[in-house]
């Protein structure tokens, strides 16, 4: 294949380009939210496809010369079915935030309530936070976790659904280590008449694979990245277990009632977005081709193995994690308790070539901006093709530049090491 950053005459982006490459490939890769996909991912994000523009949908669009595009859209949608056993799919949304975004339009009011996963405990921006359109144009209340175990207490989860009535609940996390209780928030949206949705961004390749609960059978509206454990381009997807007539009545013009489908499919276009990003949606049916395959699977269970290992290696040096541990590929790390600040943990390991990202902890006493603690993932390194006795050496790694964060010499020393420990893990080989 062609190089992957070949822009001859463009010398000042190659070299940019180049760069980057350099640093994934020198460096050791810990957030969460990342992922390395494959070339042929990246060949089809980077095709001819970026020239089509292709508004509504596959045989329903406003452009001519879009045969191909529908096929390859078509494609995507089955591949995506066949992978999480689903009945619909919308494989358009440019981001897991406006996936949640057309899925609001579509089934909100302005002003209705939602009920969602507080941010500063571990939810995402886009269910609901005041600083973004869900909490600027809705009505969001959230449930949170235990200050005691750091896990989310269903019972609470029951008395505020009882108390605020929510038109919609939402379960999904960006840094929620632990699997969720789908049938017991299905119990509760149906007490109140809530819709039930679930942002899978993170879990999503680990629930394809069969290693955590599945929510497709529980919840209504399922929303996803395609980047993080699924290990595709960066996009979103919608998806739903069954589709149905939708619960408020609305009907066409001829009286037939609309399925949720139609409604769904309304609020990415035109509620959302224009004409969607085909090369991203052919390089997206690459990835969902790739997760069908067996060794999927098996990446999933070495992404899980690899973060429990790493996780019970730093609490066994006096790490606190929130939870206690993990059962995905993250986990949320409290260092008040080390007198360091997630900001400081962040630069000391940068500097040394650790990626890892600052992050709030539940009942967090600093700013967003600096923050207690650090969020870990795994499956980025597990695709590099490290092991448990790697995790344990990048546990050492971790710890010593955590319990000395302004020792240059020593952040110097391990990016040595960490550089030529990456050298065995070879990134994107093909290219020179």
């Amino acid at each position: 294949m062609p190089n992957l950053n070949a822009l001859s005459h463009d010398r000042r982006i190659s070299s940019l380009l180049d760069a980057e490459l350099a640093r994934q490939r020198r460096g050791v890769e810990l957030i969460a939210s990342e992922n390395f996909t494959s070339a042929a991912v990246l060949r089809a994000m980077g095709s001819c496809l970026t020239n089509k523009y292709a508004e509504g949908y596959p045989g329903k669009r406003y452009y001519g010369g879009c045969d191909v595009v529908d096929e390859v859209e078509n494609e995507a949608i089955d591949r995506l079915r066949q992978l999480f056993g689903v009945a619909f799919a919308n494989v358009q949304p440019h981001s897991g935030a406006q996936a949640n975004a057309a899925v609001f339009l579509a089934t909100l009011q302005p002003g209705d309530t939602t009920l969602g996963f507080d941010l500063s405990h571990g939810g995402h921006l886009s269910h609901g936070s005041p600083v973004n359109y869900s909490g600027k144009v809705y009505r969001p209340v959230f449930y949170g976790v235990e200050p005691d175990t750091g896990r989310i207490d269903m019972d609470k989860v029951a008395e505020i659904a009882f108390r605020e009535k929510p038109r919609l609940i939402i379960c999904g996390a960006s840094a929620y280590a632990r699997d969720w209780d789908y049938p017991r928030f299905r119990a509760i949206a149906d007490e109140v008449g809530a819709l039930l949705l679930a942002d899978i961004a993170h879990p999503a390749g680990l629930i394809a694979g069969g290693h955590l609960s599945d929510p497709a059978p529980w919840c209504d509206i399922l929303t996803s990245t395609t980047h993080k454990t699924l290990r595709g381009p960066r996009g979103g997807i919608i998806m739903m277990g069954a589709d149905k007539p939708n619960p408020w009545g609305r009907t066409t013009k001829k009286g037939e009632p609309i399925p949720m489908s139609a409604i769904i499919n309304s609020g990415v276009f035109p509620g959302m977005q224009g004409g969607p990003l085909e090369h991203v949606i052919a390089a997206k049916a690459v990835a969902f081709g790739e997760a069908l395959q067996p060794s999927f699977r098996e990446y999933g269970s070495r992404v899980i193995e690899n973060a429990r290992t790493l996780a019970d290696a730093l609490t066994a040096k006096g790490y606190q994690l929130v939870s206690g541990g993990t059962d995905n590929h993250l986990m949320l790390i409290d260092l008040r308790n080390k007198g360091v600040t997630g900001r400081q943990a962040e630069a000391a390991l940068g500097r040394a070539d650790i990626t890892v990202n600052k992050n709030m902890v539940p009942f967090d006493t600093q700013s967003p901006m600096v923050t207690s603690g650090i969020r870990i993932g795994l499956a980025a390194m597990t695709t590099r093709g490290i092991g448990r006795q790697e995790c344990l050496q990048m546990a050492e790694w971790i710890d010593e530049l955590i319990s000395a964060p302004d020792d240059e010499g020593k952040g110097r020393r391990i990016r040595q090491e960490v550089n030529r420990f990456m050298e065995q893990y070879p990134l994107y080989p093909e290219e020179a």
